[in-house]
C-alpha cells in the first residue's frame, strides 16, 4: 500500500486539525509534527519486508477510520476482566481513545505517585514526560510506529517516584465502539527501587464490531525497581490491532511482564524488552487463544546489552478453526553482555487440522561466556487424552477444555495475581469448542 493511498481522515488538514484542538506544550506538538512528517515520509509494510513475509495486511484501508475528534459519551462499560474482585489504588478507562475516568487512591497520590491519562500527563506534568516519551520507541521504525507518535490519544501514564511502593494493582481499561479508533500510548516510568503492579485491558463494546487499534506501551524500570505488567487483548474479532512495545530494564531491576491475546482479526506486534543495567532481569509470558480466520503474528525480542542479565521467556498458544499464529522470537546478546541467561520457548497447540502455527525462535550472540537455550513445539491433541477424560465422565467438550487449561497451567502457575490467573483461564475456557 503505497503513501498516496492516506485516508482522507488522516489527511494533512485532519492532523492539523487534531493539534489545534489539543491543549499541549510546545515541545510535544512539535514532536508530533515530525513523527507525523516520517509517517507521511514511510510506505506501509508489505510482505517482501521479512517482519511481514507471513502476515498479509493488503485488505487493510486505513481510510475506513479517522482520527479521535470530540469529547466521548460514557456508556456502561461492560465489566473489565481483569480488576473483578480486586482492591484497586487507581484506574483510568478510556473510550475511542479518549479519556473518560481517571482514578487514584489519595495515598499514593500524597507519596508522587501520578497515575492518568497520558494526554493529562503532557498537560499537567509535562517537563516528566518530555524525558521519557519516546526513548524506548523509535517512531521512524515503520508507519504504524510513526502513526501512533503523531496522533497519540487515550492510553494511560503511571510514574513511581524513587523508593515508592504501589502495593495494590492499577487497572488500565481502553474500549473501541463499532468503527472507532484507538490510537493509545502507555508510558510507565519507576524511579529507583518503586514497585508497582499495572494491569491493562483492551476490548470491544460490542463483540461484532468493527475498529482498529494503532498503539504503543513504553515500560522504564529504573534501577532496583520492580514491575509487574499485564496486557490482555481482547478486541472484537474484526479489529485491526497494530503495537510497538518496549520495555528498558534497568540494573538488578526486575519486569514480570503477562500478555494475553484472545482477539482482533488480525494482529501484528513487536513486544521487545531490553535489560540495559547489570543484573537486570524480566520474564515474559505469553497466552494466545485464537479461533475462526484470526491471524496473529507477534515478533518478540530479548535484548542483553549488559552483563548478568537474566531473560525468561515463554508463549503459548492455542488454536482452534482456521486460525493462524506467527511467532518470531530473537535472544540477542551485546558483546558486554558476559554471564548471560536467556531462555526462550513457544508451544502450540492445534485444536483444529486446518489451524497452523509457524515458530521461529533465534539467537544472536557476540559474547563468548552465556547460557541461551530455545525451543519451539506444535502438536494436536492426543486422542487418548480425549478418551482417558471422556472415560471418566467428561463430555468431548469438556475434555478439550481440561487439555487446553492444562495446557496453559505451565503459564498460570507463573502469574502470581490471582485475578489474572482466573480471567485469563475462564477467558480461554469460554472460547473452546469440541476438539476436532
Amino acid at each position: 500500500m503505497s503513501t498516496a493511498a492516506t485516508a482522507t481522515n488522516f489527511s494533512q488538514d485532519a492532523f492539523d486539525a487534531f493539534l489545534a484542538a489539543r491543549d499541549e506544550p510546545a515541545w510535544c506538538l512539535n514532536w508530533r509534527r515530525q513523527a507525523w512528517e516520517a509517517f507521511q515520509q514511510l510506505d506501509w509494510p508489505n510482505r517482501s519486508d521479512e517482519e511481514w513475509m507471513r502476515t498479509d495486511m493488503r485488505t487493510f484501508r486505513l481510510d475506513k477510520f479517522h482520527l479521535p475528534e470530540g469529547a466521548p459519551t460514557a456508556p456502561a462499560l461492560a465489566p473489565a476482566l481483569l480488576s473483578e474482585g480486586v482492591e484497586l489504588a487507581g484506574h483510568t478507562a478510556s473510550l475511542n481513545s479518549r479519556s473518560i475516568e481517571s482514578v487514584l487512591d489519595k495515598k499514593y497520590a500524597d507519596k508522587g505517585v501520578i497515575f492518568c491519562s497520558l494526554g493529562q500527563a503532557v498537560t499537567d506534568h509535562g517537563d516528566l514526560v518530555k524525558n521519557y516519551l519516546g526513548r524506548a520507541i523509535d517512531y521512524s521504525y515503520d508507519r504504524f510506529a510513526a502513526l501512533n507518535a503523531a496522533c497519540f490519544s487515550g492510553g494511560s501514564f503511571l510514574y513511581v517516584p524513587r523508593g515508592v511502593v504501589v502495593d495494590q494493582p492499577l487497572h488500565a481499561l481502553s474500549a473501541l465502539g463499532d468503527g472507532a479508533t484507538d490510537l493509545g500510548r502507555t508510558l510507565v516510568i519507576l524511579e529507583d527501587g518503586a514497585e508497582a503492579t499495572l494491569l491493562t485491558e483492551l476490548k470491544s463494546i460490542d463483540e461484532d464490531s468493527t475498529g482498529l487499534h494503532c498503539g504503543s506501551i513504553e515500560l522504564m524500570v529504573s534501577a532496583g525497581g520492580n514491575l509487574r505488567f499485564v496486557n490482555l487483548q481482547d478486541w472484537s474479532q474484526k479489529t485491526w490491532h497494530f503495537a510497538h512495545q518496549r520495555a528498558l530494564v534497568g540494573r538488578d531491576a526486575s519486569l514480570q511482564w503477562t500478555l494475553g491475546a484472545l482477539g482482533s482479526k488480525l494482529a501484528k506486534v513487536n513486544q521487545h524488552v531490553e535489560l540495559i543495567g547489570e543484573g537486570a532481569r524480566s520474564q515474559v509470558n505469553g497466552v494466545m487463544f485464537t479461533e475462526g480466520k484470526q491471524h496473529l503474528s507477534y515478533h518478540t525480542l530479548q535484548h542483553h546489552r549488559a552483563p548478568h542479565t537474566n531473560s525468561d521467556f515463554l508463549y503459548k498458544a492455542a488454536l482452534q478453526d482456521n486460525s493462524r499464529t506467527v511467532w518470531r522470537g530473537m535472544i540477542k546478546v551485546d558483546p558486554d553482555a558476559q554471564k548471560t541467561d536467556g531462555y526462550q520457548r513457544n508451544d502450540n497447540l492445534l485444536l483444529s487440522p486446518t489451524a497452523r502455527a509457524d515458530s521461529i525462535p533465534g539467537l544472536e550472540i557476540e559474547a563468548d561466556d552465556v547460557r541461551c537455550t530455545h525451543g519451539s513445539t506444535s502438536g494436536r491433541v492426543d486422542e487418548e487424552q480425549i478418551f482417558y477424560c471422556q472415560s471418566r465422565g467428561f463430555t468431548r467438550k469438556e475434555a478439550a477444555r481440561a487439555i487446553v487449561a492444562g495446557f496453559f497451567q505451565q503459564i498460570f502457575d507463573r502469574i502470581n495475581i490471582e485475578s489474572v490467573r482466573e480471567s485469563l483461564g475462564l477467558a480461554v475456557a469460554r472460547k473452546v469448542r469440541e476438539y476436532e
